[in-house]
């Protein structure tokens, strides 16, 4: 169907139809809500364009073509059984499409874990470079200037509104790139599509996860859900979608997932997330969300008759808008109306092993379809509003630069809007990242610093001392000031959050976060007042090791970061004999100074003057029955880390080189066969053993390691708490599925506590069991010894989930040198 045709059936369908009273929320499809995720480690994104001998110059105006690289036909390729195209045929149709189209450029903006190619195809009639330059122009005012930018009649009648459309990023949802191609192929060659193009790009990341594509997986090839990544970043199909939005600054996103029965069309259900200025999204938000409802209802698949949008027909929590993880939630904080859509009919895991091929290609089909009426009819409400949409964008990053409080939202304000729909929040004036004696962790202080500036946020360093209300901080110490344009994306990263267990009955994923707390650093929060600090913006941290021993003496390290972990491996990976005292100090001697100074450099370690006393510490293996985030985390400090499971161990895994067993996904005891189970008893006669979770807590029982009790609370419960440590000192930990320990038997000790909860979603059970009332002041992490004679640290927390909070990897490391044999 050409462009024109299709539009003009769209519009002639568009109608708003009446407002549906509010139901109770159909539960989404088992398999695609929350679970705990998994990552592994992967190389950063690759942003260089590769260009063919043959093919035009690099041209800063549009197009932009580029020669892609040919990959080999892979017959496995799991899209090949619905009928969809393999990843392997995405390049030459994109090669032929730069070749027919003027108005089709290709870029690759990154590389997945696998090392495949990632594409984001822009379609937009022809730019010289003066126009693409004048075109940039007009997207930094509306961030930078964004009063001018109002005042701009230029800008407002000629800026092109880019809109962007995110296809695959949970690879066994498919049809987002074969829907997203359908449209590209027809606005390169239809005449119709002319006139659109000259005042729109239509930019698409085709496929944002190939890797999972290809392999038929929700995860990528490092086992981790690219969708719950966003304000972590940790892979670099996550880094790439985050330079891409931030790059194209778009007024509209579609996110195109599966598979919700009927067709999901967001707006989301309440809580929404209490940073946004949700009166500039929502009115948007909903009508374009009204208008691909009408698209798909068009299409006249029975399937996907009546396509339900969670705002108008859900309960609160069922599918929310709180976490900044999601694609579409993160994007709205860059100034886009953005959504999730889940098209209908289920094609993967299950049903993708059971169901006909004619059934699956049937479904697929229609899932096609839905896709491609839910993008046109986005592009065509973006067109009837653009200039409505620019002037809110504008306002959006107004409002930042100003430090204007957010306007309140009047029930009514678009059908359905009340009082369970209203959350919002009273910015700071800034915060403080302090250098020198006020500062925890100076690798922590830089990695939050280049985080922040990664996403777009404007982080000042101060040239001079200076002071705020009582606090006095010396020249080098960052400020973060929310009078700008994304202050809220700021702001999301940097405050506490919120307990809103008490405000909704359920949540969809993780409700609390922090990189404030979290990450390691110490961050002061400016409430209010002048923040009239002299400084330079920063481009990248730095995050200084020292080295104040004196000559000739040996060197201590308090670990304090995973980045201590890692320069104390890299040590002992080169042989160096150290030591361990009591507390946890790590002490090098004299003669390894100059290896000490390389790490110190490589790592930001702080060496200081060691005590005498400690003892000797090797390089631990680890044999690790655990998720992948955590593996990840492991192996980024260092750890040499063998992966084991139940199945593994079975099939005759050695143990005799291990020396700690961690232990927290994919292994029961009582489950082993004779001869694994006998090998695990024998060495926990002389090793060590951390474990974490549910997984670990039965591990514990089942094997007899420490006399504990572990007590579950509830099971979603997830988010950041305050926790005492053995020395009364007040922090902060994360829980997902928290356990803690009571009936603590001889010889173990409670080495962290439960103060109270700070922000997340942590309710009673029914019977008013698990709560976080109950868990206070009760054990969550403990360290003893077994009576079989295994050293052991039990996690009631999680310090290592989605390799998000990063100040916490330290006490893992610590666990593990702490039970590792001598």
């Amino acid at each position: 169907m050409r462009w024109l045709t299709l539009t003009v059936l769209l519009l002639a369908t568009m109608t708003t139809p009446a407002t549906a009273a509010p139901a109770a929320g159909r539960a989404h499809e088992p398999g695609n809500g929350p679970e705990r995720n998994q990552v592994a480690a992967v190389d950063p994104p690759r942003h260089a364009t590769a260009r063919g001998d043959n093919w035009p110059d690099a041209n800063p105006g549009y197009p932009r073509r580029t020669r892609l690289r040919a990959y080999p036909e892979d017959p496995t390729d799991q899209a090949i059984k619905l009928g969809l195209a393999p990843y392997h045929a995405l390049a030459p149709r994109l090669d032929d499409l730069q070749r027919r189209s003027d108005r089709v450029s290709v870029e690759v903006v990154g590389r997945s874990t696998a090392g495949r190619d990632l594409y984001l195809v822009t379609v937009t009639a022809p730019e010289s470079p003066a126009e693409t330059r004048r075109q940039d122009a007009w997207r930094d005012k509306i961030e930078n200037d964004p009063t001018a930018a109002a005042r701009d009649v230029f800008l407002r009648a000629s800026y092109k509104a880019p809109v962007w459309i995110n296809a695959n990023i949970h690879g066994d949802e498919w049809e987002g790139t074969d829907g997203a191609l359908r449209v590209i192929e027809d606005l390169a060659v239809d005449p119709a599509a002319r006139d659109f193009l000259r005042r729109h790009r239509v930019h698409v990341n085709l496929t944002a996860n190939p890797d999972g594509r290809v392999a038929g997986t929700r995860a990528n090839a490092a086992g981790f859900d690219l969708n719950r990544d966003f304000v972590t970043s940790s892979q670099p199909e996550s880094r790439a979608m985050r330079d891409v939005v931030k790059r194209l600054q778009p007024l509209l996103v579609l996110d195109e997932h599966g598979y919700v029965a009927d067709t999901l069309i967001e707006p989301t259900t309440p809580p929404h997330g209490q940073n946004y200025d949700f009166d500039l999204y929502i009115g948007h938000g909903y009508a374009a969300g009204l208008r691909m409802e009408a698209a798909v209802q068009a299409l006249g698949h029975p399937e996907a008759a009546q396509p339900e949008i969670p705002f108008r027909d859900y309960e609160p929590g069922v599918w929310d808008g709180w976490a900044p993880i999601y694609t579409a939630q993160y994007s709205m904080y860059h100034g886009a109306v953005s959504y999730t859509v889940e098209i209908p009919m289920r094609v993967n895991r299950v049903d993708y092993t059971t169901q006909p091929v004619a059934e699956l290609r049937r479904r697929s089909a229609i899932n096609t379809d839905v896709v491609e009426a839910t993008i046109r009819s986005a592009l065509t409400y973006v067109d009837e509003h653009r200039t409505a949409m620019v002037d809110n964008q504008i306002e959006m990053f107004r409002r930042g630069l100003a430090g204007e409080p957010q306007r309140a939202v009047p029930d009514g304000f678009v059908p359905g809007f009340g009082p369970e729909d209203r959350y919002t929040t009273e910015f700071p004036r800034g915060y403080v990242i302090p250098v020198g004696d006020g500062q925890r962790s100076g690798q922590a202080a830089a990695r939050l610093v280049d985080h922040l500036v990664a996403h777009d946020v404007r982080v000042k360093r101060a040239t001079r001392a200076f002071t705020l209300g009582d606090r006095s901080y010396p020249a080098g110490s960052y400020v973060v000031d929310l009078h700008q344009p994304k202050r809220a994306l700021a702001n999301v990263m940097l405050e506490a959050g919120r307990d809103i267990s008490g405000t909704v009955p359920v949540m969809y994923d993780i409700s609390g976060w922090s990189h404030r707390l979290l990450w390691g650093a110490s961050v002061d929060v400016v409430r209010d007042g002048p923040l009239d600090v002299r400084g330079r913006e920063v481009m990248a941290a730095s995050a200084p090791g020292s080295l104040t021993a004196p000559a000739g003496g040996d060197l201590a390290l308090a670990l304090a970061d995973g980045e201590d972990a890692a320069a104390v491996n890299d040590l002992l990976a080169r042989g160096i004999g150290l030591r361990r005292q009591a507390d946890g100090t790590i002490v090098v001697p004299a003669s390894a100074r100059s290896a000490a100074e390389e790490v110190s450099d490589r790592y930001g370690a702080r060496f200081t003057a060691a005590a005498p006393g400690g003892v000797p510490l090797r390089r631990p293996v680890v044999a690790g029955a655990v998720a992948a985030d955590e593996l990840k985390a492991l192996r980024d400090m260092g750890f040499d880390v063998r992966p084991v499971s139940t199945a593994v161990l079975d099939d005759g895994f050695d143990l005799a080189g291990v020396d700690v067993l961690l232990v927290s996904s994919g292994l029961r005891y009582d489950r082993l066969g004779a001869a694994a189970k006998a090998a695990v008893d024998a060495f926990l006669g002389r090793g060590g053993v951390v474990t974490r979770g549910a997984t670990g807590a039965r591990f514990n029982a089942d094997a007899g390691v420490l006399p504990v009790r572990a007590v579950a609370g509830r099971e979603d419960a997830n988010g950041v708490v305050s926790v005492v440590d053995e020395a009364g000192a007040v922090g902060h930990s994360f829980v997902y599925a928290p356990h803690w320990f009571t009936d603590l038997g001889p010889g173990v000790r409670a080495r962290q506590r439960y103060q109270g909860f700070v922000a997340g979603h942590w309710a009673t059970r029914p019977d008013g069991s698990g709560g976080s009332a109950e868990a206070a002041g009760q054990a969550a992490v403990v360290a003893g010894t077994s009576p079989r004679g295994a050293r052991a640290v039990l996690f009631g927390t999680e310090p290592l989930f989605r390799d998000h909070p990063k100040g916490l990897y330290w006490q893992v490391a610590d666990a593990i040198y702490r039970t590792a044999a001598p």
